[in-house]
């Protein structure tokens, strides 16, 4: 039987335009999140609009992050708000 609730976190992510993430998971599925909502929402993410900031993005093991962790985005988040790509 097959879960729906399975964990799912970020095996490779790179920038693209427009504060957009391309995204895979351990599924083995491939997604395109927009990080625009958030960087324009919460000062936290604030340091992302420097493009030179968001596209060091890097993975923490879970999921994708920057400025050596100081900023993330949870992997349930990134999937359940991404679109297929």
């Amino acid at each position: 039987m097959e879960q729906k609730n399975e964990l799912k976190w970020v095996i490779a992510a790179r920038s693209l335009d427009d504060y957009r993430l391309h995204l895979t998971f351990n599924d083995g599925s491939q997604r395109i999140f927009d990080c625009l909502p958030l960087i324009e929402k919460y000062k936290l993410f604030a340091p992302l609009r420097n493009k030179e900031v968001f596209n060091c993005v890097s993975l923490d093991g879970w999921t994708v992050c920057w400025l050596d962790g100081t900023i993330d985005i949870a992997p349930e988040h990134l999937y359940e708000m991404s679109e297929v790509a």
